[in-house]
């Protein structure tokens, strides 16, 4: 706790902290400000909200499977503090182009033709400036802090982007959209002047020449940094994770509205108690650990998250629709299931937090600085693969008629095989080089 205060007030540690706060909480705003009102005022059957909900989550995810190589290689071999400050700029464009088509939707202004792809153009804008800006928010953290800080700042990162995800979210579902459609234009100028204090943060070697072919730079940044089978299989427990993850996001709207006949304000209750979660989990794996490097907790960790996901089906398989209309957040707490399904919920997202930060901590320090952060975009790639195949199969579901309800198993099935893969890394981790750095 004394390393996580002494880095708040630090200037190595608190621009970039905050300028990521900011970004996460601009997405959610954005996001969750679109699929809600879509959702609840725009279309009218399930099957067409959950469609919606799974193209706009796969909107967002496809630049960072397209783009990712590129960005590693710029983030490794140019100041990222620079980087860094061009995403930000560009961050407000990209929001005053979502702004206008948050506040055509909400006059009922060409809302088919004009306003909803106006919003996912800039969820796709979105999309990419967090391609860019996702390699740099890890890999800058080994460059700018002592090795007995970078566990800690890990889990601060990860801990406030989830905090920053619940700010976004509560307003997101509670306040008008015309409100959000101004508050994402805000806080990307905020943001932008925030990112102007990050230190430079210049390469470890000559910068070298980019490798443009998208197609080519993709399959030989991960092919490089998944030699290791260490590396490759914390990749690919991470992406499963986000698999999950991504399905359950996809789901929380519509099931909340046609299974739970709830309110957007409890659908955005769903989503906050989320955050909560994974910021806990996030925060309890660090203390467990005790600034050790290690994957030892994430098998159990995964395995209890798919426990929580099948009791959270089993809940919502029992829940009594409301025949007079949707519930809003006092009524629907007043339900004698409510709190178990909270708690189900919160202990998913717990479990998911105490699985995926030692595992991004794992990458950020196991593989040489000059390679960091080419290392988390192969990460980005293998994951933003995996999320749109997640997002690409929630739409096949929907599609299929299969109900939302019944979508939920396909998140515990993933646990299993993602305890599979942790339990892989586990087992490599103790019989290969070292690959538990100690931080203390």
């Amino acid at each position: 706790m004394t390393t996580q205060t002494h880095l708040i007030h630090s200037r190595r540690f608190l621009p970039m902290f905050v300028t990521q706060l900011l970004n996460a909480f601009n997405d959610n705003l954005f996001k969750n400000a679109m699929v809600l009102f879509v959702v609840y005022e725009v279309y009218k059957s399930e099957q067409a909200e959950g469609q919606f909900s799974a193209v706009a989550s796969a909107v967002f995810i496809l630049p960072f499977f397209v783009l990712s190589a590129v960005a590693g290689q710029l983030a490794d071999m140019r100041d990222k503090a620079r980087i860094i400050r061009i995403v930000k700029a560009a961050e407000i464009g990209i929001m005053t182009i979502g702004a206008a088509g948050l506040l055509l939707a909400w006059q009922g202004a060409m809302v088919a033709s004009v306003a909803i792809p106006l919003m996912l153009l800039a969820l796709l804008g979105m999309g990419v400036h967090s391609t860019f800006f996702g390699p740099i928010k890890y890999a800058i953290l080994p460059q700018h802090l002592h090795p007995d800080e970078v566990l800690a700042g890990t889990g601060l990162v990860e801990a406030g982007t989830y905090i920053a995800i619940l700010a976004g979210t509560i307003l997101a579902g509670w306040i008008p959209v015309q409100w959000a459609a101004a508050g994402v234009v805000i806080t990307a100028v905020i943001g932008y002047f925030t990112s102007c204090q990050v230190p430079d943060a210049p390469p470890h070697h000559e910068p070298e020449p980019l490798d443009f072919h998208l197609i080519r730079a993709s399959i030989a940044l991960v092919r490089n940094t998944s030699h290791d089978r260490r590396v490759f299989l914390a990749i690919m427990a991470i992406s499963f994770f986000w698999t999950i993850g991504t399905v359950l996001f996809v789901q929380f709207p519509p099931l909340a509205k046609n299974v739970l006949t709830a309110s957007k304000e409890v659908a955005s209750l769903f989503l906050v108690i989320f955050s909560i979660g994974v910021a806990l989990g996030s925060i309890s794996v660090n203390a467990l650990l005790k600034g050790t490097v290690s994957a030892r907790y994430s098998p159990g960790s995964v395995l209890a998250m798919g426990l929580f996901v099948v009791a959270f089906f089993l809940v919502c398989r029992a829940w009594v629709p409301h025949p007079d209309g949707l519930h809003d957040v006092s009524h629907f707490l007043a339900q004698p299931l409510a709190i178990p399904l909270l708690a189900c919920l919160l202990g998913i997202a717990v479990a998911g937090g105490m699985f995926v930060v030692p595992l991004y901590a794992f990458l950020t320090t196991f593989v040489d600085k000059s390679q960091t952060s080419r290392t988390i975009a192969a990460n980005n790639i293998v994951n933003s693969f995996a999320m749109v195949i997640g997002s690409l199969i929630a739409t096949g579901l929907s599609i299929a008629g299969v109900p939302i309800v019944h979508q939920l198993l396909l998140s515990a099935v993933m646990c299993l095989y993602s305890a599979y893969l942790a339990r892989a890394l586990v087992k490599a981790e103790r019989s290969g080089a070292p690959s538990t750095v100690l931080l203390d």
